[in-house]
C-alpha cells in the first residue's frame, strides 16, 4: 500500500513514513496537551503472537510476563503505551473494557478478557503531574477499532510529554516524542516499528549527529555519553525510558518474537546513547501478525534499522 513520504529506505527497503502499515493492524492515541500527557494503542487481529524484551534498568510496565516464551497466552490483543509512569497503566483497563465489549479476548468459559500489555514513560514533572485514565484507555481503543494505521508524530499520544538529553536536568533537555515507519522488502516481508522516545541519553543521527540531548550553554544539543563518562549523572533516577512495539507480517512463534525484540535493541542503541541505562525503563514488544515465512534473524535484522528510525523521527 503506497503512502505518502514512501520510497527507498535503508537495506533496501521500501519506507512508509509515519505508519504500522501491516495488515490487520490499526492504531489509537490521545493527546492531553494541558498537563502533558497521553496514550498510543496499538490494536492487533485476532491469533496475533507477541513477546518482550525489557533492557533497561527502571521500567513500568503491565502484564509483561504474560509475553514470556514459556506461558500460555500466544500473544497480545492490544499493546498500550502510556504517559503518567506508573499511574499511566491504568488506562490499559479502559482498553480491556472496550475490547471485551467488541468482542475480543481470550475465552475462559463464559468470561472474555482482553490481553492488553502495556509500558509507560515518566512524564509526571513536565506538566501538571497528571497520568492518563481509564477513561483516556477508553477512547484510544474506540479509535484503533475504526481501523487506521497512520500515527500522529512528534509532541502527540504517549510522546506528548517525552524529553530526551535529561542528565543536565530538565531545564537542558530537549524534546522527545513518538515516531513510526514500515519497511517492506521486496519479497513482501514488513516490519514496523513505532517509539516513543524519553530517554536520558541523546539522540543520534545515522552518521552520529547529534539530534536531540542536552543543551548547551549555546543552545546545541550536546553528545550525553562523554558527559556521564566524565561523572555528570541525573539528580534523580527511573525518569527516562524509551518504550516502543515492533509489529510484523512475518510468522514467528514467541521464542523467535523475543529474539526479534532483542535485536531491535541494537537499533535503540544505535539511535540513543547511551541506552539501557539504570535510569531508563527501556522495553520493545515485539508482535507477529502475519504467516509469511521468514527467519528470526532476518526480522530482527529489519526490525533494528526501523527501530533506530523510528526513535529518529520522533525527535524530529
Amino acid at each position: 500500500m503506497a503512502r505518502d513520504g514512501e520510497g527507498a529506505g535503508p537495506l533496501g527497503c521500501a519506507v512508509a513514513e509515519g505508519v504500522v502499515d501491516i495488515p490487520g493492524v490499526s492504531l489509537g492515541w490521545l493527546t492531553k496537551h494541558e498537563p502533558r500527557t497521553g496514550v498510543t494503542l496499538l490494536l492487533f487481529p485476532p491469533q496475533a503472537r507477541g513477546a518482550v524484551d525489557v533492557a533497561g534498568g527502571a521500567p513500568a510496565t503491565r502484564e509483561t510476563d504474560l509475553l514470556r516464551p514459556e506461558n500460555l497466552v500466544e500473544g497480545p490483543d492490544a499493546v498500550l503505551l502510556a504517559g503518567g509512569s506508573a499511574f499511566g497503566l491504568r488506562a490499559a483497563d479502559g482498553v480491556l473494557q472496550v475490547l471485551a465489549q467488541a468482542g475480543r479476548g481470550a475465552v475462559f468459559g463464559e468470561a472474555r478478557v482482553p490481553i492488553v500489555p502495556a509500558a509507560a514513560i515518566f512524564d509526571l514533572g513536565v506538566g501538571s503531574p497528571e497520568a492518563p485514565t481509564a477513561a483516556d484507555g477508553e477512547a484510544v481503543a474506540r479509535m484503533a477499532l475504526e481501523g487506521g494505521q497512520t500515527l500522529a508524530e512528534g509532541l502527540h499520544g504517549a510522546g506528548c510529554g517525552a524529553s530526551v538529553g535529561k542528565v543536565l536536568g530538565p531545564s537542558h533537555s530537549m524534546r522527545g516524542g513518538q515516531g513510526a515507519l514500515t519497511l517492506t522488502t521486496p519479497d513482501g516481508l514488513r516490519v514496523a516499528a513505532l517509539a516513543v522516545v524519553n530517554a536520558l541519553g541523546s539522540v543520534l543521527s545515522a552518521d552520529g549527529s547529534v539530534l536531540a540531548g542536552p543543551r548547551g550553554t549555546d543552545g546545541a544539543p550536546l553528545s550525553t555519553a562523554p558527559l556521564i563518562a566524565a561523572g555528570r549523572l541525573p539528580a534523580t533516577v527511573g525518569e527516562a525510558t524509551t518504550i516502543a512495539c515492533v509489529v510484523t507480517n512475518a510468522r514467528l512463534g514467541k521464542p523467535q518474537l523475543q529474539r526479534v525484540a532483542r535485536m531491535a535493541h541494537d537499533g535503540l542503541a544505535r539511535a540513543v546513547d547511551p541506552a539501557h541505562t539504570p535510569f531508563d525503563g527501556d522495553a520493545i514488544f515485539c508482535v507477529s501478525c502475519g504467516d509469511l515465512p521468514a527467519d528470526p534473524s532476518r526480522v530482527g535484522t529489519i526490525a533494528a534499522s526501523a527501530m533506530a528510525e523510528a526513535i529518529r523521527r520522533a525527535v524530529r
